[in-house]
């Protein structure tokens, strides 16, 4: 019989310490609707239920999305959470796996910065040159309508 197999009457499952889904979200800062999606796409284990078919979290759930939500905090994608949270539960690990997740969302995030500080610098650019009057003319405007790359900034 596995963990989710466990079928309890609610107040029994409340009495040994369990937690329902609110409580659960809130320990964890988790929402409900979150927890349940987490739960459907197999980042968090399928958990307790009592007789009448609601989840019951035990504390190491509930640690569990603690971890998730931290990770997407900072940032990590799901799948890289799927990854960390793989090697978090595994005490054997590499540290140099765990490194190399972090480093290249690292490496990412800087490459995101850099076009969001080149996306300022041309706004910023755009705005000082637009007047802002009564006139029809507008470079902002003509910059956006012109011809460009795709997905580059002119």
């Amino acid at each position: 019989m596995g963990k989710a197999d466990v079928f309890l009457e609610h107040a029994d499952a409340i009495g040994r310490g369990l937690r329902d889904i609110g409580r659960a979200a809130k320990e964890s800062g988790v929402s409900v609707k979150m927890i349940r999606h987490y739960e459907a796409i197999g980042l968090l284990k399928k958990v307790t239920r009592t007789y009448a078919n609601y989840r019951v979290y035990r504390d190491g759930d509930v640690h569990t999305l603690r971890f998730i939500k931290r990770a997407r905090t900072l940032g990590f994608p799901m799948e890289d959470i799927r990854e960390l949270l793989a090697l978090w539960q595994n005490k054997s690990r590499p540290s140099a796996s765990v490194k190399k997740i972090a480093g290249g969302h690292m490496q990412g995030l800087k490459r995101r910065i850099l076009e969001m500080q080149s996306m300022v610098a041309t706004l910023e650019h755009l705005t000082h040159n637009c007047h802002g009057d009564g006139r029809p003319d507008c470079p902002i405007l003509d910059d956006l309508a012109g011809p460009g790359k795709p997905g580059t900034l002119r």
